[in-house]
């Protein structure tokens, strides 16, 4: 994806507060074709996962309420699958479960890199040595091999827990990223006048870097955000997914099981198929608007 932006320059003092992103990186963002197009797509997407299941009859997707392998029609909008389920049902609860493993997975490999990276790139020598280490050693194991076992041998999985995993083997990449990011901004002027002012680690962490790359963390969770669908939606694929519920990797996964490619039913994976593209998609053009807002040399005049 796209790379990710500078962080923002030095503050003036320790005491001074840190500049965020202001009316500049607001009047480049609204007029940013890539950034509202992408976030308008995830936003239309997360409100009918939200919403979509509120406005139904029926609260299990997976009940067989109409004629078997139906087309789409003005009563089953996404028609049906071969044992009567309404996919327009299973493909609203599936954005759910789809953005909440993102959401999880995303957010627990945001907070567990930034704490790795934030102290290693700070304190350095051998606390960054052992970090470092340590991210290096989960970074090569192959982490899709590791989600593989953990689901074969889980007897219940649910989304939440399918997210739990897939965050806790998703975030070398971005503590190295973070790490590299922080040397950089730990000799700077304010960072010396925080240490000398007696505030701890932490402290200077919370108030002194972290702000300053804002732009750079919240670039970071959205490619964290999609890794965790595309994971979440291949263990689905392969029979892995949650042992309850719906989510689009499993639509997929029963409609190449139950052969609806063979059958012509196209509006079985159809759907799931391009609301996974639709939503990874976004992000990356959100993303790449995003590079643009916040990086000067890459706005468009």
């Amino acid at each position: 994806m796209s790379t990710l932006p500078e962080p923002a320059p030095e503050a003036p003092s320790a005491e001074a507060p840190v500049a965020k992103p202001g009316r500049e990186s607001l009047h480049y963002a609204v007029r940013n074709p890539k950034l509202i197009i992408g976030a308008s797509l995830v936003a239309i997407l997360l409100a009918a996962g939200v919403v979509g299941p509120m406005l139904l009859d029926n609260g299990n997707p997976n009940e067989y309420v109409g004629p078997q392998a139906s087309a789409p029609d003005g009563t089953y909008w996404l028609g049906t699958t071969t044992f009567g389920q309404d996919v327009y049902a299973q493909f609203v609860h599936g954005l759910r479960a789809t953005f909440l493993v993102g959401v999880v997975g995303g957010a627990i490999a945001a907070v567990i890199a930034m704490l790795v990276g934030f102290l290693a790139g700070y304190r350095g020598g051998v606390v960054d040595e052992i970090l470092n280490m340590i991210t290096n050693v989960v970074l090569v194991i192959p982490a899709l091999a590791v989600l593989l076992i953990i689901n074969a041998y889980m007897g219940v999985r649910s989304v939440a827990v399918q997210g739990l995993f897939i965050g806790l083997t998703s975030w070398p990449w971005a503590a190295r990223a973070i790490r590299a990011q922080t040397f950089s901004l730990r000799t700077r002027e304010f960072v010396d006048l925080a240490r000398l002012s007696g505030s701890g680690t932490w402290r200077i962490v919370f108030r002194e870097i972290a702000p300053n790359m804002s732009s750079y963390l919240f670039m970071m969770f959205i490619l964290l955000f999609g890794g965790s669908i595309l994971i979440a939606s291949s263990l689905d694929f392969i029979g892995l997914g949650p042992t309850e519920g719906v989510s689009l990797g499993l639509m997929l996964q029963s409609a190449q099981q139950w052969s609806a490619l063979q059958l012509g039913m196209w509006w079985w994976f159809v759907p799931p198929g391009a609301g996974i593209t639709a939503i990874v998609g976004a992000l990356y053009v959100a993303n790449v608007g995003l590079d643009e807002v916040f990086n000067p040399k890459l706005r468009e005049s």
